[in-house]
C-alpha cells in the first residue's frame, strides 16, 4: 500500500494564476487518490476557487499567504523579505516536515535561493542542481544542470553525475543509467579543465556507474546517454535553444500545411502522426525541473504552464517523494567518498 504524503503547492505562482493550480490539483487526486495538499496563497483568492471544486473537500488544507513572489523579484532580496510569499511558505512546509515535496511554478531564481537557504544541501553536496527531462530520438534522457550554477568545478559536475543517475533511476525506472558529460567534442583531449578532471574522476572511481565519456550536443536529442551532465550556464542555453528550435519546428509544419488545399488535406491523413509529434514537443510532457541536492525535494513546473503541466509536476513530485530520491543521492555521494578515500590511501601508500 502506498503510504500518506503530503504535498506542499505554492498556488501563486506562475504566469497563469492560481486557478490552474486549482485546476492541476483535481487532476492529480484523480491520479494519486491517497495524496493530500497543503496549499499555501491568499485565501481572499483561494477559497471560491475551492469551493466550485467540490472534489477537493478534505483533500486540501489551506494555509493563508499573503504575499506572492514574482516574476520581477531579485532572488537576493525576496529571501531577505520574502517570510509571507506563499513560495516560502510552501517550501519552509518541507522544512518542517509537515511536507515530503514542495511544488512551484514561480520565479526559478527566487525558488532555488529560498529552497537553499531553508533547506540546505545534503551533507557532502556542495551545490545543488536543476535536472530536466528531454525527449529524445530513443526516448527520454535527464540533463543537470539547468541553470542553477553558472559555473562548475570538476567534484561538483561529479556531484551532479551521482544525482543525475539516482534521479535517472526513479524517474526511468532504471536499474544502471549510462552517464555522459557535456563537452565540444568527444576526444579525451578536448574540453576545459573542469570537465577533464570530472571525466578522469568519474573513469577513476569504483562506484557503479555507467560512464560513456564525453558527449556532444547533438548526442542529447539522439538520446546516446541517460543523462548529460553539464554546468548550469552551458545546460540553460542548450534548454532555451531546444525550446525554441521545437517552437520553430512547429511553427514551420503549420504553414507548411496550411499553405495549400493539398497541404491542408494531407494533414487531415496525417492527424495521427501529428498528434504525436505534437505530443512530443510539448515543453509540458517534461514536468518542469527538480531540484537536486537539497535536504528536500522542490519541483519547479513552468511558469507559463497549464493545469495539465502543473498537474505533471504534482505526479513527478509524489513520485520522487515516495521514491525516497535524496536518500538514493545520499547513500551514492558516501560511496563516492569512501572510493575516493580508498584512492587517496593507495596513492599515499
Amino acid at each position: 500500500m502506498t503510504r500518506e504524503l503530503t504535498v506542499s503547492v505554492d498556488a501563486m505562482g506562475g504566469d497563469a494564476g492560481p486557478g490552474v493550480v486549482v485546476a492541476a490539483l483535481v487532476r492529480a487526486i484523480e491520479r494519486h487518490p491517497e495524496i493530500h495538499f497543503l496549499l499555501h496563497g491568499d485565501d481572499v483568492v483561494l477559497n471560491p476557487l475551492l469551493a466550485a471544486q467540490p472534489r477537493l473537500k478534505g483533500r486540501i488544507t489551506l494555509r493563508h499567504a499573503p504575499e506572492r513572489v514574482t516574476m520581477e523579484d531579485k532572488p537576493s532580496q525576496i529571501v531577505r523579505r520574502g517570510q509571507n510569499t506563499s513560495m516560502w511558505r510552501a517550501i519552509e512546509s518541507v522544512k518542517k516536515g509537515e511536507a515530503g515535496v514542495a511544488v512551484s511554478a514561480g520565479n526559478t531564481g527566487a525558488l532555488m535561493a529560498m529552497s537553499l537557504f531553508q533547506l540546505r544541501t545534503i551533507e557532502g553536496i556542495a551545490r545543488p542542481a536543476i535536472a530536466s527531462i528531454w525527449p529524445t530520438m530513443r526516448g527520454r534522457t535527464v540533463v543537470l544542470d539547468v541553470g542553477a550554477n553558472v559555473s562548475a568545478t570538476a567534484e561538483q559536475l561529479v556531484d551532479f553525475a551521482v544525482m543525475g543517475e539516482a534521479y535517472a533511476q526513479v524517474v526511468f525506472n532504471m536499474e544502471r543509467p549510462i552517464i555522459g558529460l557535456l563537452n565540444v567534442g568527444s576526444e579525451e583531449q578536448k574540453g576545459n579543465d573542469a570537465v577533464r578532471a570530472a571525466a578522469a574522476i568519474l573513469r577513476s572511481s569504483k562506484l557503479p556507474i555507467a560512464f560513456h565519456g564525453f558527449v556532444e550536443g547533438n548526442d542529447i536529442t539522439e538520446g546516446l546517454v541517460d543523462v548529460v551532465v553539464t554546468d548550469g550556464f552551458t545546460g540553460n542555453i542548450a534548454l532555451k535553444t531546444a525550446e525554441g528550435a521545437a517552437k520553430l519546428v512547429s511553427g514551420y509544419l503549420r504553414r507548411a500545411l496550411k499553405r495549400s488545399l493539398l497541404g491542408t488535406i494531407g494533414a487531415v491523413f496525417a492527424a495521427g502522426a501529428l498528434g504525436t509529434l505534437k505530443r512530443n514537443l510539448d515543453p509540458r510532457a517534461s514536468a518542469g525541473g527538480v531540484f537536486l541536492g537539497l535536504n528536500g525535494i522542490v519541483v519547479k513546473a513552468h511558469g507559463g504552464t497549464d493545469e495539465i503541466g502543473f498537474s505533471g509536476a504534482l505526479s513527478l513530485a509524489v513520485d520522487l517523494a515516495h521514491a525516497d530520491l535524496n536518500a538514493r543521492i545520499t547513500a551514492d555521494h558516501r560511496k563516492l567518498d569512501g572510493a575516493s578515500q580508498e584512492q587517496e590511501q593507495a596513492a599515499l601508500t
